[in-house]
């Protein structure tokens, strides 16, 4: 497998779903700011979200993509078929229970994840009707996450990482077109994530279909294989949504600030570009990749594609978090600010997100070491590392909101991301399993080097534009894309005349983009 153009794919995808996702964010805060039905809906959103990715997502695909491609590997596509079919019973089962469970139980559930809402009795209510109509979208999403599983496994990357795009084109049809005839937006947005669980449900069976991979619906049964996927997957639920995990208990303390549930929620949007365009990406195309190699005996191809895998990571990442770091101001003003956003929420929202913007490459490099374990069928010991990551940051939020209000929740889930990260990657290292090579070496400190002088650059042309962020909204915006285009072409430069950039690299991915055009 070409690891570069897989990422391609999956990133790109990725980037069209977040650049559309901030078109939805940006119609959301024109429409809702960072009122109480902003927190209502924001809460019930990331109530099924929370699940999924733990449960659906996390969880699952961290356990289920090694066995399926062990099956794949070592016993061909009809057994890897017959063991996805079988999980896809238990699934099914086991999901609409835990659904229904937790509809019945919204208000007590509200009560342990938004504790300050009880003080506001009407925006109490509103959250647990919003997450009633919402959480049904945790069963297709695990209907969705193992249909993504196979066909990742598959080496079919396009059709699972384009299904999110589905979600936010169904939010701007409902913000644009139905919105200004329906009102009620809390209720429309809610029902509209509902909607989209559905048809990426649809959208993901028919490309499973057309890839050979057409399941059956089995009578519920626990085999062997199911007993195994299980056993990996209790442990998998902390260890691989410890991220979100983390997020989830920023937002419980942020429920007892006014209006910090939404400044949160809105910077930790800006900051899922970067992550879901290369941490994520990293994340699902290298658990099936190390699995079959390493099901192959293919060791050495297995350590390779780690190694280049950092260094990619790392060569895209350092400079976003860098930026997002510098000017976090002007992004918030271009991308928020204007109906209900007014400039005490841009102020706060890019406080937050400088404080996420330090934990970025932690969170990038959490999501490279935790499938070199699970790639081995070992959850165990993420799991350890995910216990003191989320016991770091409790205490650390706990401490930091009372005098730094949300700013302190989001620091608080950076430095634990960079203990997770320090963690995993220590322990990989004692185990033999991440071996650096002198190519990785040799290029992170000319890439740190290089972003370094990117946001000394970014910082003084900041100040220069100052006046510009106060002008119109053309202005505005022409002012950032200076920015960016400016800091890319300063960072680019510096990474290729310093080494930090693979030019070889670089040249085979032009020409291999030149001829499939």
């Amino acid at each position: 497998m070409a690891l570069i153009r897989s990422l391609a794919t999956v990133g790109g995808y990725t980037g069209l779903s977040r650049v559309l996702g901030f078109v939805r964010d940006i119609l959301i805060a024109a429409v809702l700011g960072t009122g109480p039905v902003a927190d209502a809906f924001f809460v019930a959103f990331k109530l099924p979200n929370l699940f999924r990715r733990l449960f659906a997502e996390g969880a699952f695909n961290a356990a289920f993509v090694p066995l399926f491609a062990k099956r794949l590997e070592q016993e061909g596509e009809a057994a890897a078929k017959a063991f996805a079919e079988h999980t896809l019973a238990v699934l099914l089962s086991v999901v609409a229970v835990v659904s229904l469970l937790a509809m019945l139980a919204m208000p007590w559930l509200m009560y342990g994840l938004a504790p300050g809402f009880e003080k506001d009795p009407e925006k109490f209510a509103l959250t647990v009707e919003l997450s009633r109509i919402t959480f049904p979208y945790l069963l297709f999403m695990s209907l969705v996450a193992l249909l993504s599983g196979i066909l990742n496994s598959l080496y079919r990357f396009a059709a699972a990482a384009a299904a999110p795009v589905l979600l936010n084109v169904c939010f701007i049809i409902a913000l644009v077109l139905i919105l200004p005839f329906s009102g009620m937006p809390g209720h429309l947005l809610a029902w509209t994530v509902a909607v989209a669980g559905v048809g990426q449900f649809l959208m993901l069976m028919i490309a499973a279909s057309r890839a050979g991979m057409k399941l059956r619906l089995p009578r519920p049964k626990i085999t062997d294989g199911v007993r195994r996927l299980i056993a990996l997957m209790l442990p998998g639920m902390l260890s691989a949504g410890a991220i979100q995990i983390n997020l989830l208990i920023g937002t419980v303390i942020a429920t007892l600030q006014a209006g910090a549930v939404s400044y949160l929620y809105y910077a930790d949007r800006v900051y899922q570009l970067p992550l879901g365009l290369i941490g994520i990406a990293f994340g699902v195309v290298l658990l099936p990749d190390l699995s079959r190699k390493l099901r192959a005996g293919a060791d050495e191809a297995a350590m390779h594609s780690l190694n280049r895998g950092l260094e990619l990571a790392m060569l895209l990442t350092l400079p976003a978090a860098v930026a997002l770091a510098i000017i976090p101001k002007p992004i918030t003003i271009v991308l928020f600010e204007r109906g209900a956003f007014d400039r005490l929420a841009t102020d706060a929202t890019s406080l937050a997100l400088a404080a996420f913007a330090a934990g970025l490459p932690a969170f990038v490099l959490i999501k490279i070491f935790q499938p070199a374990f699970y790639a081995r069928e070992d959850t165990v010991t993420p799991l350890k590392m995910a216990l003191i990551s989320i016991g770091v940051n409790i205490a650390l939020s706990l401490a930091l909101f009372w005098p730094l209000g949300h700013v302190g929740i989001a620091l608080a889930t950076s430095v634990s991301a960079w203990l997770h990260a320090l963690l995993l990657g220590g322990r990989l290292g004692s185990l033999g399993f991440l071996k650096t090579d002198s190519g990785l070496r040799r290029r992170l400190p000319r890439i740190a080097l290089a972003a370094a002088a990117m946001g000394i650059a970014l910082w003084f042309a900041a100040e220069s534009l100052a006046s510009w962020f106060e002008a119109s909204q053309e202005l505005r915006i022409l002012a950032l894309v200076m920015l960016v285009a400016g800091g890319l072409i300063v960072y680019g430069g510096l990474a290729l005349v310093s080494g930090a950039m693979d030019r070889e690299a670089l040249r085979s991915l032009l020409r291999r983009g030149a001829n499939s055009q």
